[in-house]
């Protein structure tokens, strides 16, 4: 803690919204949509390589937070205080850091492959300074961070050999599907059946729930989709700009409205249990990585009169 007091003695307006910015480059938005972007609009291999990263990184990150189950600093030190704006974006137990976990796959799998030397130093200079502003903003606590970063770098370089330009083999995918989906099934059927003690926070243990069921839908649906696209769409990431622009506005838009249109109805028929999330997310995911792909050269052909 000492650490983080003296954080907090440093604060100052202009470097909370500098922190708070910063921060937001672990958030899940940001790495949905970097993921997203990759692979309708430029490298499907690339976009499977975050993807995966940022899969183990959730599981795991998510199992030890409920293993070790380490309240956030202002709640074992009520005298402590975090910068308010970063409250609503630090749910659940604090070790290890899920932001720092997720930075892993924004910016560490983009330095691992990229070629020149000034982008990868910006980009593990940025990953670093994501784990300084959770610490900063004083939502975790440097063994937080330092677990989160040593679990992202592992995934980061060990994951890679599987998507190098020269070792790519899509058919490897389905093995690396294969086990992310045993994975999430066994954290879900962990969350659901392990005897917890009484005085667990049951607001932490419910977003581990969800989290089971989300990530099992999702992987569910992308080896569906992965499926789908290997014998039948074999979709293009190359168009236009204006092209990908349609793809991604129009495409995440869509993805956004079925989210929300499945919630409630998914929610009523399974009577409000978590499993209501693994079929929503699994048709949300099927939809991204297998459907809208099929647009793909109707898109192309619209906008520029050719198919790409």
């Amino acid at each position: 803690m000492k650490v983080l007091y003296w954080l907090e003695s440093i604060r100052a307006p202009w470097l909370d919204a500098v922190m708070l910015a910063i921060s937001q480059l672990g958030g899940e938005i940001l790495f949905m949509a970097i993921v997203i972007a990759l692979f309708w609009c430029m490298d499907k291999r690339k976009g499977y390589y975050l993807m995966t990263v940022g899969f183990f990184g959730i599981v795991a990150n998510q199992f030890l937070k409920l293993v070790f189950r380490v309240s956030r600093p202002w709640i074992r030190d009520p005298e402590f205080t975090i910068v308010e704006g970063a409250r609503a974006g630090a749910t659940g137990y604090s070790f290890p850091s899920g932001h720092t976990q997720n930075a892993a796959a924004v910016l560490g799998c983009p330095a691992r492959m990229a070629r020149k030397k000034g982008l990868k130093i910006t980009l593990w200079v940025l990953y670093a300074l994501v784990g300084i502003s959770r610490m900063y903003l004083g939502v975790h606590t440097p063994y937080d961070v330092g677990v989160g970063v040593v679990m992202g770098l592992v995934l980061v370089f060990g994951l890679y050999p599987f998507f190098s330009e020269k070792n790519y083999k899509p058919q490897r995918m389905y093995v690396l599907l294969g086990v992310m989906l045993a994975l999430s099934i066994a954290f879900t059927t962990y969350t659901r059946l392990y005897p917890f003690p009484a005085d667990i926070e049951v607001d932490n243990l419910s977003h581990g729930i969800k989290n089971g069921y989300t990530l099992t839908g999702a992987v569910a649906g992308m080896l569906a989709a992965f499926w789908l696209d290997e014998h039948y769409v074999h979709f293009q990431t190359a168009g236009s700009l204006p092209a990908h622009i349609v793809k991604c506005v129009v495409g995440l838009g869509l993805l956004l409205g079925i989210k929300t249109v499945l919630k409630p109805p998914m929610n009523a028929l399974f009577g409000g249990d978590p499993i209501a999330d693994a079929f929503r997310y699994a048709i949300v995911v099927f939809f991204a990585a297998g459907l809208w792909p099929m647009t793909f050269p109707w898109i192309n052909r619209l906008l520029t009169g050719k198919k790409a």
